[in-house]
């Protein structure tokens, strides 16, 4: 009986060691994305693509990768990533006699019991329902009327910069200080008044609200929860694990947003905002009270911290490079007698300005990889390679924008290639450049919504940063945007530069 048993433990243990040895023989000989190129060892099991997850040097591992197998690869047993721009076109639009590309569930679906938000509505019909809601909020017109508040808080920037700049001693040459930080006061305050009726304070306050704090600390732990969802096993052993105080910040973090959609439906203000889109004329809501506080929640991240990141970058590169600072502010000064004057009608016309934050989103994406979608049931074909239903896929925006067959010095940053007679004269060394490539705001039915309120905050924040003060580089210390690590949101790191009051 005994002999018996130890022989059902040794079965069992050979059994438990093979399986993966089968799995990883059939990943690598067998699957149907065998012959998709690659590295084996992403192809044979998904833990090299977890631990890049974890180490948040996803991005630029993948970078690396596609310079040696190529723009297609696969990186994981069922996962292939593009750095194509045709991928835009095959993975994002709906295109005739093809299914559509869904959101891949492990990354976007909603956690269990939580309501659904316009980011985890996977479902084509829900995702349009809320979007249609909401789109009458975020049109050219509408930022018209909104243009007032975003002034507003561009206003209180500059009177905070201009504090800092008091700051500097007789003899000083400037004042040295971290304005990433700043960038995203402004978005999260600009945001909290168009989406809540009522700001963060980072501004009036010069410090980060507990809720924007408590976000950019959990960036860390919500791509090691992301990486444990491939294995459910694990994602379940690990919510059993949360323990209860750090569930009750998570509880806290939600309720703050509660907090602010309740007071803002409680009021009648005489002004539009995003939430009176949502409101209907009986005082109730266009959508469930669930999906409202779900949709404010991500909008508030989505719709600050991406422009902030955009805005940091820039101005990283336009202090390492002073001569393309100087042709901005030499642009920017001569088109306005005084800042009265800079509204965002007449500064979406500055081609200088335009061109350096086209390419702050070329050389500085917000959003490093554009997360997965999932290839419908029957297989698809993505950039001529044909993949199987229940593949998942993605783009590799920050390779695609580096890369030098898409761009001429691809790695350097180079507004001019972004200007008229770049695309117009074929002696142009840019005129080859594949613009098109560079979608930081996606495309499709799923496109950025708010992406005119984003251009408006880039070319008002910075062109009225421009126009009042003289920026240059800290120092010897010179931040390299490429060594910042990507945990789902790209990392913070000072930008530091030296600022004074404008020499006239």
């Amino acid at each position: 009986m005994v002999l018996f048993e130890m022989r059902g433990v040794v079965v069992a243990a050979l059994l438990l060691l093979a399986y993966p040895i089968c799995k990883i023989i059939y990943n690598l000989y067998f699957h149907p994305l065998a012959k998709v190129p690659g590295p084996r060892i992403w192809a044979a099991t998904r833990l090299p693509y977890i631990r890049a997850l974890i180490q948040g040097t996803i991005v630029h591992d993948f970078e690396k990768l596609h310079q040696v197998y190529g723009p297609v690869i696969r990186i994981a047993p069922d996962e292939v990533t593009f750095a194509q721009g045709e991928a835009y076109n095959d993975i994002f639009r709906i295109r005739q006699g093809h299914r559509q590309f869904l959101k891949d569930p492990i990354w976007w679906s909603r956690q269990p019991g939580q309501p659904n938000s316009i980011l985890s509505a996977i479902e084509p019909e829900s995702h349009a329902r809320i979007r249609k809601i909401l789109a009458p909020a975020f049109t050219t017109r509408a930022l018209k009327a909104q243009e007032p508040l975003v002034q507003k808080y561009v206003n209180l920037l500059i009177e905070r910069m201009h504090d800092k700049a008091a700051e500097a001693k007789n003899g000083q040459n400037g004042v040295e200080f971290d304005i990433g930080p700043w960038f995203n006061f402004t978005t999260f305050d600009i945001f909290g008044e168009l989406g809540f009726g009522e700001s963060f304070d980072c501004l009036q306050n010069s410090r980060y609200h507990p809720w924007i704090a408590l976000l950019f600390n959990s960036v860390k732990a919500a791509s090691f929860i992301s990486a444990t969802k491939f294995f459910p096993l694990v994602t379940f052993l690990l919510m059993k694990c949360i323990p209860e105080s750090l569930k009750k910040m998570q509880k806290d973090h939600f309720q703050q947003i509660v907090d602010k959609v309740d007071r803002r439906l409680s009021w009648e203000l005489d002004r539009p905002d995003f939430m009176s889109h949502v409101i209907k004329a009986d005082g109730g809501t266009k959508m469930p009270m669930g999906e409202v506080y779900a949709t404010f929640m991500v909008m508030t991240t989505a719709g600050s911290e991406t422009t902030a990141t955009t805005l940091s970058g820039t101005m990283n590169h336009l202090v390492a490079q002073p001569d393309i600072l100087a042709k901005l502010t030499e642009e920017v000064r001569s088109a306005f007698m005084s800042e009265s004057e800079m509204n965002l009608e007449a500064l979406q016309g500055l081609q200088y300005l335009n061109a350096v934050l086209r390419e702050g989103l070329r050389l500085c994406p917000p959003v490093p990889w554009m997360l997965p979608r999932v290839v419908p049931p029957g297989g698809d074909t993505v950039c001529g390679t044909w993949l199987p239903g229940g593949t998942t896929v993605s783009i590799q925006a920050y390779t695609l924008n580096r890369d030098p067959s898409y761009f001429h010095s691809a790695t350097t940053f180079t507004p001019e290639r972004w200007l008229p007679e770049a695309s117009t004269n074929p002696k142009s060394p840019y005129f080859r450049d594949q613009r098109s490539a560079v979608q930081p705001f996606s495309v499709g039915p799923r496109e950025c919504i708010g992406q005119h309120l984003a251009w408006a905050e880039l070319r008002l924040i910075l062109a009225r940063l421009v126009w009042a003060f003289d920026f240059e580089a800290a120092g010897e210390k010179k931040l390299k945007w490429e060594e910042l690590r990507t945990f789902l949101l790209v990392e913070k790191k000072p930008i530091d530069v030296r600022i004074k009051r404008r020499s006239e």
